[in-house]
């Protein structure tokens, strides 16, 4: 029905009728103009190589907007993807890993509105994929527009570049490659580096860019010249990899083997281009490769007159053996005297000093006390006997009052002090059996070796660590105990571990030996590790070593166990001498030498100063612990059980940082002081010393001087 009719019907209504055609007409071209749209879009689509597609974002399990559907996709998206009929596939279908990256990144495009360009790997798909995404009209309709392109090759090539500088970088880092090059062939022109220049030798002044090769071949041996230049020749006519080695002469007028390695870019035409490269240090492998000859060679030679040669060697070998022997018993013997040239000084000072006071009293006409200082004059003559004391010890021989002992309670007894003397930056970690066996043993001995193994892990841990003390009941078997070289049955085992710089097998083999040490000058004398071998095997037991080289070290006593009661007697403390201090000057004074100790008190006694004394360093530590202040520090360097002088000195001024100290000191001792190299307020006297000049350095520290005498 058209319209004339429609308005003859009804005239009332042609005019409406009219207006409708119009529309029913307008929408047709509308929807033409539509579908042609549709047309050239899906053609602009197919005329992209990219791949792109339209998103749009969907309620999902997770949530709001937890998911997205593509709804449009162009045939590149298969090329770039290898996803087919992705059209209706939502993300977590495709990209169940890794979809929340995707989601915050078109999420935030939707949000926002703003356009963002990206690199990111398609994970299902293993695929690196560059990306460009835009919101589609208004938030409400939830679409984003993606355009993108499969970039994985670029990726890999990219990164196998990165990991090749990387490469050349711990190269050139490690020293493997001393030098590179580019040499721009048509120009003859090479751009080189420091390493390149030095290896041949060129002069510091003059430019690293431009060099011509005739310059570079001045100073390549005569003997390699003419091989080197045909090398160049060959590798420039056939392009590709270039190898070749030669000697060049440096600065210092030497030859030296080297390795240049590199690659002769050709261009269209065949001819070369660039020619990149490296030099490699060839030296030490040449020396081992010259060492090898010499040994094949000096091999044959030998299996020509083999019996007469292993004789000959054998011979030699005995004859260095026995020299060796004989060095180490003149260097243990040389050792042995510096330690009894210390003591014999102790002995000289106390007897020099008795004599000096027996002189000052007989001035003073104090008659009263001249027996006491002849007294003490002759007992140092007695002291003498105790030079045999420590080397005794080495050899099992030295006196000892065992009493029944459990080792966990010498331990807890010793905490503080060891948690003084290993310092802050040592975690200290016990472990001890709960039902750990009693043992026979001198209890004294016993805490002097503890703390040398403590004292000797806290230098193996310079930079701080962890120190663990152990101790545990063990049954050693027939195979164990022949390894220890005990006899079969029960022992304790008490074991300091650190978690240090270990040892190597070498220095395992020679710790427990009297005077070795590899500590630096100054820093030990070797006879703590030897002394604490000589109490354990004196005490029917044994001491062992393990150790690796950065691996930390456990050091075990091992001592027979004993089936008595403990002994219940007490430690005596020496609270008494701390809490006598009163209003005077406090000087502490410590040396294992009694004598000398004794009359060096009392020299400063008279001089109204109030003194306190410790055999060692253990006690002067235990004294510190009892909150003792002095206002000096006067000590022997050479003390026994296992803290030296100075050693004593930085742990307690550690404490107490402004301490003023005197080193009391024979001459065999001063490389313990770093040959006078001492902090502030750190003075040095010489034994024997007269007693004007032991009162001269106390009245200097205390009355605020320091310095090095």
């Amino acid at each position: 029905m058209d319209a004339l009719l429609i308005a003859a019907i009804f005239p009332v209504q042609a005019d409406i009728v009219v207006t409708i055609e119009s529309q029913s007409s307008n929408q047709r071209t509308l929807q033409e103009e539509i579908a042609l749209n549709r047309i050239q879009r899906e053609a602009l689509f197919e005329a992209i190589d990219d791949g792109f597609c339209i998103i749009e974002f969907i309620d999902g399990p997770h949530g709001p907007l937890s998911d997205y559907v593509h709804i449009e996709a162009n045939s590149g998206y298969q090329r770039h993807t290898g996803i087919s009929d992705i059209i209706g596939k939502r993300l977590r279908e495709i990209e169940p890993d890794n979809s929340d990256t995707w989601l915050a990144i078109y999420g935030k495009v939707l949000q926002t509105g703003e356009p963002v360009r990206f690199e990111q790997e398609f994970v299902a798909i293993k695929r690196h994929i560059e990306v460009a995404a835009t919101r589609v009209g208004s938030p409400e309709m939830r679409q984003v527009s993606v355009l993108f392109r499969d970039v994985t090759a670029r990726v890999r090539l990219e990164t196998a570049l990165r990991e090749n500088v990387q490469r050349v970088q711990l190269a050139l880092a490690a020293g493997a490659i001393i030098g590179t090059w580019l040499w721009d062939v048509p120009a003859d022109q090479f751009n080189i580096d420091e390493g390149f220049a030095n290896a041949f030798g060129l002069d510091p002044e003059q430019p690293r860019t431009g060099v011509k090769l005739e310059k570079i071949i001045e100073t390549v041996h005569p003997e390699d010249r003419e091989g080197l230049l045909a090398a160049i020749t060959k590798a420039l006519a056939q392009g590709g990899p270039y190898a070749h080695q030669y000697r060049t002469k440096r600065r210092d007028g030497r030859y030296y083997w080297l390795e240049a390695n590199g690659r002769v870019d050709l261009d269209v035409n065949g001819a070369p281009s660039k020619f990149p490269g490296v030099l490699i240090d060839m030296e030490g492998r040449r020396a081992i490769e010259a060492e090898r000859d010499h040994a094949i060679a000096s091999l044959r030679a030998l299996n020509e007159t083999l019996e007469l040669r292993v004789e000959e060697r054998t011979s030699a070998l005995l004859k260095a053996e026995e020299a060796l022997r004989q060095s180490q018993k003149m260097e243990a013997v040389g050792q042995l005297s510096g330690g009894l040239a210390h003591d014999f000084n102790n002995i000289l000072a106390g007897i020099n000093g008795s004599l000096e006071l027996l002189k000052i009293r007989l001035a003073q006409g104090r008659l009263a006390d001249v027996d006491r200082h002849l007294s003490g004059a002759q007992s140092a003559i007695k002291r003498a006997a105790s030079l045999t004391q420590r080397m005794l010890a080495f050899s099992r021989r030295q006196t000892l009052d065992p009493k029944p002992a459990n080792p966990n309670h010498i331990v807890a007894g010793m905490t503080e002090l060891i948690g003084r003397s290993v310092g802050p930056s040592i975690a200290i970690r016990m472990s001890a059996a709960g039902d750990l066996w009693n043992t026979f043993v001198d209890i004294g001995q016993l805490e002097n070796a503890l703390l040398n193994l403590c004292i000797n892990a806290r230098d193996a841990m310079p930079d701080g660590g962890t120190l663990t003390i152990e101790s545990s009941n063990c049954h050693l078997d027939d195979a164990r105990a022949s390894q220890l070289g005990l006899s079969t049955g029960a022992y304790v085992s008490l074991c300091v571990s650190d978690t240090g710089i270990g040892m190597s097998k070498d220095v395992v083999a020679r710790a427990f030996d009297p005077f070795f040490t590899t500590k630096p000058v100054g820093q030990g004398t070797g006879l703590g590790l030897s002394m604490v071998y000589g109490f354990a095997g004196q005490s029917g037991g044994t001491a062992h070593i393990d150790s690796e080289p950065e691996q930390g070290t456990r050091i075990c006593i091992y001592l027979p166990r004993y089936e008595g009661e403990e002994s219940l007697e007490n430690n005596v403390q020496l609270a008494a001498a701390v809490a006598a201090a009163g209003e005077r000057k406090t000087i502490l004074i410590v040396d294992d030498e009694p004598l000398v100790r004794t009359v060096s008190a009392e020299i400063l006694k008279d001089l109204g100063y109030r003194l306190i004394e410790a055999e060692d360093g253990p006690s002067a530590l235990k004294l510190m612990a009892l909150d003792l202040q002095p206002d000096l520090l006067i000590t022997d360097v050479g003390l026994p059980n296992g803290l030296n002088g100075r050693q004593l000195a930085d742990a307690i001024r550690a404490q107490r940082p402004n301490l003023p100290v005197l080193f009391i000191t024979g001459y065999a001792e001063n490389a313990v002081l770093n040959h006078g190299d001492l902090e502030a307020g750190m003075q040095i006297l010489t034994k024997p010393f007269a007693t004007d000049a032991l009162t001269a350095r106390v009245e200097s520290l205390i009355g605020g001087k320091s310095g090095v005498a």
